[in-house]
C-alpha cells in the first residue's frame, strides 16, 4: 500500500478571481478544473488516498462526479481546510496542492517523491525572469524562489506545524512556510513554468489549451404546494401581495420561490430545497424565501452555471393571480438578474376541484433552463 496521501484544496472562495464562478469550477466540456487535476494526478502515482477539500455547500455536490476520491468539508482558511484533510491522512507522507494549479507535470510529482527522505518538506520552485526589488532595493533574482505546489511533507511534522500555527494565531500561505517556522528543514526542487496558478481573472490565458465548456442546456423541474392560513402575510415571488392570509409553512411559505429553488437545483443535479434548508431547523423558522433563493443562486453561480430562462404555472382558485403577474415578474427579474423577457408566468384554476379548487391552497410548477458559464468568452 502507498505511503503517500494526496490532498487537493478546493474550498477557496476565489475572491481574487473576480467572477461569479469559482475558478475550481470552470468547466472544460463537462469537467470542472478540480476534477481534471484530480484525475490527472491519480495517473501519476498510486496514492493511498486522494482527499478533496471543498466548501460546505459544495462538498455533497462534488460526490456526484467521482467515487474514486474522499470529499471532506474545508475550514475558514486554507490552513484550516488542510487540518481537516489531515484528519483523514494516516500515511507517512502527504502531498498537497491547490485545485487552481491544473498543469502539474508528472516529472514534478516524480521528483518530489524521489526526494521525499531529504527533508521534512519537499518543495518545487521556479526562478523569476524579471528583475526583483524588495523593500525598494534591487535584489539578485537568482536568489529568489517562486514557490509552487504540490508540496510533499512528512505527515506527522505537517500536522505539528499546523497545530503550532493555530496555537500562535499565525496564518501561512503554504505548507513549507509552516514547517520552516517549526525549525524543520526544506528541500527545494526545480518546478515547472507550465504549472502556473490560476489566481486572477486575467490568468485564464493559462487555460487556453483546454476545451470550452459544453453548450448543453440543463433543465430542472420544481413543484410546491402550500395550504393557506390566517394572520400571516402572503409572499409570492418575493412580493408581499397585501392579503390578510398567507401560507402555512416553516418559512414564509413563498411557494413560487420554493418551486424555483427546486427547479434550479434539479437542473444542476444538487438535490432539493430540503437538502439545503431542512424544515426542522429552527434557524429557518419564518425566514424570507428570498434569502434562501440568494443562497441557491450564489451556489449555482459558484459551481459554474448561468440561468437562461424560467417558466411558471400557478394553480390557484384564490387569490386571482393576474393582477399581480407583472409585479411578480419585475421583482423576480431583480432577484435573479434576468431580463423580464426570459421570465414567464402562467396562471390557471382547478375549476373548483380539490384543495386548490376549494380555495384552501395554491401550487406552483416551475421549469428552469441553465447553461455553463463560458469562461472562454
Amino acid at each position: 500500500m502507498s505511503e503517500i496521501n494526496l490532498v487537493i484544496l478546493a474550498a477557496g472562495s476565489s475572491s481574487r478571481f473576480s467572477s461569479k464562478t469559482k475558478k475550481q469550477w470552470l468547466r472544460t466540456n463537462h469537467k470542472p478544473l478540480w476534477l481534471v487535476l484530480a484525475k490527472k494526478l491519480a495517473k501519476t502515482y498510486d496514492f493511498s488516498k486522494i482527499i478533496i477539500v471543498s466548501s460546505k455547500l459544495e462538498c455533497k455536490y462534488m460526490k456526484n462526479f467521482s467515487d474514486e476520491f474522499i470529499f471532506i468539508e474545508g475550514g475558514a482558511s486554507r490552513q484550516e481546510s488542510l487540518k481537516n484533510a489531515l484528519k483523514q491522512s494516516e500515511s507517512a507522507y502527504t502531498m498537497v496542492t491547490d485545485s487552481s494549479r491544473v498543469f502539474i507535470d508528472k516529472s514534478t510529482t516524480e521528483e518530489l517523491i524521489k526526494n521525499k527522505e531529504k527533508a521534512s518538506c519537499i518543495v518545487p520552485f521556479i526562478t523569476p525572469s524579471d528583475s526583483c526589488v524588495y523593500e525598494n532595493k534591487p535584489i539578485n533574482r537568482d536568489e529568489v524562489k517562486l514557490i509552487q505546489t504540490p508540496q510533499l511533507s512528512k505527515t506527522s511534522i505537517l500536522k505539528k506545524a499546523l497545530e503550532q500555527a493555530s496555537k500562535n494565531n499565525k496564518i501561512f500561505s503554504d505548507e513549507s512556510s509552516a514547517i520552516k517556522a517549526l525549525g524543520e528543514n526544506i528541500f527545494y526542487i526545480e518546478g515547472s513554468k507550465k504549472a502556473l496558478k490560476l489566481t486572477f481573472n486575467q490568468d485564464k490565458a493559462i487555460l487556453s489549451k483546454l476545451k470550452a465548456p459544453s453548450k448543453d442546456i440543463f433543465t430542472g423541474f420544481g413543484y410546491d404546494l402550500h395550504a393557506f392560513c390566517e394572520n400571516k402575510k402572503m409572499f409570492l415571488g418575493g412580493l408581499d401581495l397585501g392579503l390578510d392570509y398567507g401560507f402555512k409553512a416553516h418559512s414564509d411559505g413563498d411557494v413560487l420561490i420554493h418551486a424555483l429553488i427546486d427547479a434550479l437545483l434539479g437542473a444542476v443535479g444538487a438535490g432539493d430545497i430540503g437538502d439545503f434548508f431542512p424544515d426542522n431547523d429552527e434557524k429557518y423558522k419564518n425566514i424570507s424565501s428570498v434569502v434562501l433563493l440568494e443562497v441557491i443562486l450564489n451556489f449555482i453561480h459558484n459551481i459554474g452555471f448561468r440561468l437562461i430562462n424560467i417558466d411558471f404555472t400557478i394553480k390557484a382558485q384564490k387569490p386571482k393571480i393576474s393582477p399581480f403577474k407583472e409585479n411578480i415578474k419585475t421583482n423576480l427579474s431583480k432577484l435573479l438578474g434576468l431580463k423580464k423577457q426570459f421570465i414567464n408566468i402562467k396562471a390557471t384554476t382547478e375549476e373548483g376541484f380539490g384543495y386548490i379548487g376549494e380555495g384552501l391552497a395554491l401550487s406552483v410548477y416551475c421549469l428552469a433552463n441553465l447553461k455553463y458559464h463560458n469562461w472562454k468568452k
